[in-house]
């Protein structure tokens, strides 16, 4: 008797990230939950010490084979990747029963990128970009609530509020040097898929990143060599 409702294919295909993108494609027309680009995203300390929160997948470059998100480069998260450039990424869909694991180098996008990206944005969110101090300690709501106001005047833009997020902005908001995109360029990828009474579909593809520039963590994405992916089938 089968036990898949969903088979990987056989045999798998050569590279893992067009059907890694499918499913986050599906994952987001099914709208079975709010947030589908939602993925934990795992980093470490120099010194080891784990780290992990969820993050949302802002592109999947089926091409390059790596997924970027955007985040204050000065947060925990920023300061980890600093000190050892390396993440690793889950998709989980509950409803499709399918997950994706991801790990990988990690670089800056460029500012051009992160600029573009930034201007996208609501403008809210743009203020709220530069009133964070992210993860750093906080007195009180009222200090938050200030950083808000001033960030808000000194760009001359109204005081974000419920009332007023659908607004069209009143002033151009740039980019703060403190903010902006990652890529995680990926050396393994794993696919899964569940099955009944625990015997999944697993399948891990791995490739080599070799750079052509200076020791990482890189302010701009490197020169990077990747070669041929080499898919293996696993135990559930």
């Amino acid at each position: 008797m089968e036990l898949y409702n969903d088979l990987l294919p056989d045999p798998l295909p050569a590279e893992p990230m067009a059907l890694a993108s499918a499913w986050l494609a599906t994952a987001r027309a099914a709208r079975q939950q709010p947030n589908p680009d939602a993925m934990v995203l795992a980093t470490t300390s120099a010194s080891g010490q784990p780290s992990a929160r969820i993050v949302l997948c802002k592109e999947f470059d089926v091409e390059q084979g790596r997924v970027s998100f955007v985040t204050n480069y000065d947060s925990r998260k920023g300061r980890e990747l600093a000190e050892n450039p390396r993440a690793a990424l889950v998709f989980h869909w509950d409803h499709a029963h399918r997950q994706i694991r991801v790990e990988g180098l990690v670089v800056k996008a460029p500012d051009a990128e992160s600029d573009e990206y930034f201007e996208t944005r609501n403008w809210q969110r743009q203020i709220g970009a530069w009133a964070s101090a992210q993860s750093q300690p906080l007195r009180s709501r009222e200090q938050l609530n200030a950083a808000v106001r001033a960030a808000a005047e000194r760009f001359g833009a109204p005081h974000p509020t419920p009332d007023n997020v659908n607004d069209p902005p009143t002033a151009l908001i740039p980019r703060p040097s403190f903010w902006g995109g990652y890529y995680v360029w990926a050396d393994a990828v794993e696919l899964w898929i569940e099955g009944a009474a625990r015997v999944h579909e697993r399948a891990r593809w791995t490739r080599s990143l070799t750079t052509a520039g200076d020791t990482p963590p890189w302010d701009d994405p490197p020169s990077l060599r990747a070669g041929p992916w080499v898919a293996t089938r696993l135990q559930p």
